[in-house]
């Protein structure tokens, strides 16, 4: 290689290396939102701050609302004067705050501002307050410290959603193991909770209260962990003894979940799936909206799949049979109003039959928790 090639190759090696070198410095940098009427205390800021963060500025709250609706999920931290024109400073940041609580906030005030931290306080969820008049160096430092915890509450959402999938997994292995028990009952829990999310989506439950029902899906025959494997799995009629033994499981249920602070809704709810309209079910002959929604929800969709899945005493029912006693039974067994949205929905009932699995992959709420992580 001559000295010339070696040179341009060492030149082409620099270039690259710097380039290389800032992309990785831009990927980490944080991007900080400066909110001032001021031009001079906006261009202080940006000078201070620049060579650390991607800097963004706005001259009013207006301008930058703005900004925050179109990027505010990359807005790591705020710094937002009090006293502006047409809206102040916690009149801004109280806007962002629902939406975008991941944003540190930091306002800026005068030393006669007790009003302001006062509002900061109720309504901003501020992180600190910085005086005026304030020094770069001293700006620096309480930029650092918002961005540090900013970064911290960042690992510890990443931790709880570690934790939270480790929880679902070991729910979801639960569910399979319980299954497993049973041979003629294998992905029963799957479909109740499939079929449960279906009924809870079309009555228009929020995903907070479908992520519990689905995990009360999976749970709800916890209680027959402990109910003789020659009584699951009996091919013929059950004796009264044996019909009673079954009957034990809902209280089983509760009790095994008993002290898990995240399934307290869940057990109490698993313990009344067998409960009905009513007052006739057991364990405790509640009836009616004595009985919570999710167990209402959930009586229906454990009793559809147990007509349409086949035994090794009988074949399942089709589908229009199986809907027939579902109508026919509101107002008695069920919920007249999960009856009506079983209506609604029957026709995706039919086709998930079929395909219980891919149906359970498009409603399941906690598959997201898993979904959102891969995308991260």
């Amino acid at each position: 290689m001559s000295q010339i090639q070696k040179i341009l190759d060492n030149s082409y090696l620099e270039k690259f290396q710097h380039i290389i070198s800032t992309i990785a410095k831009e990927q980490i940098k944080h991007t900080v939102l400066i909110v001032d009427d001021e031009i001079d205390n906006l261009q202080l800021l940006k000078r201070t701050l620049r060579r650390d963060y991607n800097i963004i500025t706005a001259s009013n709250g207006q301008e930058a609302l703005e900004i925050v609706e179109k990027i505010g999920n990359d807005i790591s931290l705020i710094v937002s004067d009090q006293r502006m024109p047409s809206m102040t400073g916690t009149e801004f940041l109280s806007k962002t705050t629902d939406k975008y609580p991941h944003i540190i906030k930091m306002l800026l005030t005068g030393y006669t501002d007790i009003d302001a931290m006062i509002d900061g306080v109720n309504k901003c969820e501020l992180f600190q307050y910085i005086s005026k008049p304030f020094d770069t160096d001293e700006i620096q430092m309480i930029i650092r410290n918002g961005i540090n915890a900013y970064e911290l509450t960042l690992s510890k959402n990443a931790l709880l959603q570690d934790l939270k999938e480790l929880f679902f997994t070991t729910i979801k292995s639960v569910s399979s193991a319980l299954d497993a028990k049973d041979t003629y009952t294998h992905g029963h829990s799957h479909r109740v909770t499939l079929f449960s999310l279906i009924l809870a989506k079309a009555m228009g439950l929020d995903e907070i209260l479908m992520e519990e029902i689905e995990m009360t899906g999976l749970l709800h025959d916890i209680g027959k962990i402990g109910v003789p494997e020659s009584i699951l799995c009996k091919p013929g009629k059950l004796t009264d003894e044996e019909y009673n033994i079954i009957k034990l499981h809902p209280e089983r249920g509760k009790k095994i979940l008993n002290g898990i602070k995240k399934l307290n809704n869940v057990s109490f709810w698993l313990s009344c799936h067998h409960e009905r309209w009513d007052g006739r079910g057991y364990p405790k002959n509640i009836k009616e909206k004595e009985i919570p929604l999710p167990a209402r929800i959930i009586a229906i969709a454990d009793t559809y799949d147990a007509m349409t899945s086949n035994r090794s005493y009988r074949q399942g029912l089709p589908h229009e049979v199986a809907a027939e006693e579902i109508k026919r039974c509101a107002g008695s067994q069920f919920d007249p109003e999960v009856v009506r949205a079983f209506i609604q929905v029957e026709h995706v009932f039919k086709t998930a039959i079929g395909d219980p699995v891919n149906y359970y992959q498009e409603y399941s709420v906690i598959n997201k928790v898993f979904a959102n992580k891969n995308d991260d």
